[in-house]
């Protein structure tokens, strides 16, 4: 068995004392030799975690049980994927506006939310022609894979998935939108928003593509390619399993492994999508940074810094 066990985790939840729960959610963590971020915001919790899965459970359970945190997290839900290496370098609990930033005021979940589908329903809705299917994620991820028929909005950050909504989608048209993204939170905002915009059929995938992918036979999905993810690993195929791609350091594209073969990647340094973007400023930066993998590995080392697949 792979040795660790990786948790992302979310929940929209009204936490007015985020700023208080900081320091005892990371000394737990470091207890707990946990590596990973977490982000706390007035609406709630989200991040992803890595570490021995007897420390993963134990941290899991003080979240949920713990008198200071038990009110707001007793149901907190998380998603597991196992690695060989561990996918973090360091552990981080971070105070932000929003825990996944849409730039939209009174834009909450807590207020409302559209309709959760379930991994095993949503081939049925999907499938359906009067759904407008929407994938939320930004665009170098939706390069990698998405859902047969998907719509990309082409988005770079998810700040701009309300001015794509503006210029594209007409609630007197679109009668029904289902929309999806890497673990549910980003799809779940934007079902919050689209309400507030006025539209009334709106539907999202319930625990994103980790849980569609982990929950559907690989014979019965509608998803096509990879999914990426906010860690080591990159990218994962059904099952949950480590998948082929690897990512520029450069620009952080995913890349395949024939884009690897290119001639104009260079291992930390560019791939296809940036070598011709890459400023002689900081790829003087990568290239001293890739020196100081190097020197670490001659030592046995390994570099802060350094991908590990």
């Amino acid at each position: 068995m792979p040795k660790y066990l990786t948790a992302a985790l979310y929940k929209f939840v009204s936490l007015p004392e985020y700023q208080t729960l900081q320091a005892p959610i990371l000394a737990a963590c470091k207890i707990h030799h946990i590596k990973g971020t977490l982000l706390l915001a007035e609406e709630g919790i989200n991040g992803t975690i890595a570490g021995l899965p007897e420390d993963i459970h134990l941290l899991l359970n003080y979240l949920r049980t713990a008198p200071l945190f038990a009110s707001k997290f007793s149901d907190l839900e998380h998603k597991e994927s196992f690695a060989d290496e561990h996918p973090f370098y360091r552990m981080k609990v971070k105070l932000k506006k929003e825990i996944v930033t849409l730039g939209v005021p009174g834009v909450s979940p807590t207020k409302k939310v559209g309709t959760y589908v379930k991994p095993e329903d949503w081939n049925a809705l999907i499938s359906d022609p009067d759904v407008v299917l929407i994938d939320t994620r930004n665009d170098y991820e939706v390069d990698i894979g998405t859902f047969k028929g998907a719509i990309d909005p082409k988005t770079t950050t998810f700040r701009e998935f309300p001015e794509y909504i503006a210029k594209n989608f007409d609630k007197t048209k679109h009668k029904k939108v289902a929309m999806f993204c890497t673990g549910g939170i980003r799809c779940e905002k934007a079902s919050s928003y689209m309400l507030d915009q006025g539209f009334d059929e709106v539907y999202h995938l319930q625990g994103g593509i980790l849980k569609y992918l982990e929950t559907v036979p690989e014979e019965q999905s509608m998803w096509e390619g990879e999914c990426f993810v906010f860690d080591q690993r990159v990218a994962v195929k059904h099952n949950l399993e480590v998948g082929e791609f690897d990512q520029c350091y450069a620009c952080r594209h995913p890349l395949s492994p024939a884009e690897m073969k290119s001639e104009q990647y260079v291992a930390g340094i560019s791939c296809p999508h940036c070598f011709d973007k890459v400023s002689e400023e900081k790829r003087a930066r990568l290239l001293e940074r890739q020196k100081q993998v190097a020197l670490a590995k001659q030592r046995g080392e390994t570099h802060i810094g350094e991908k590990q697949k």
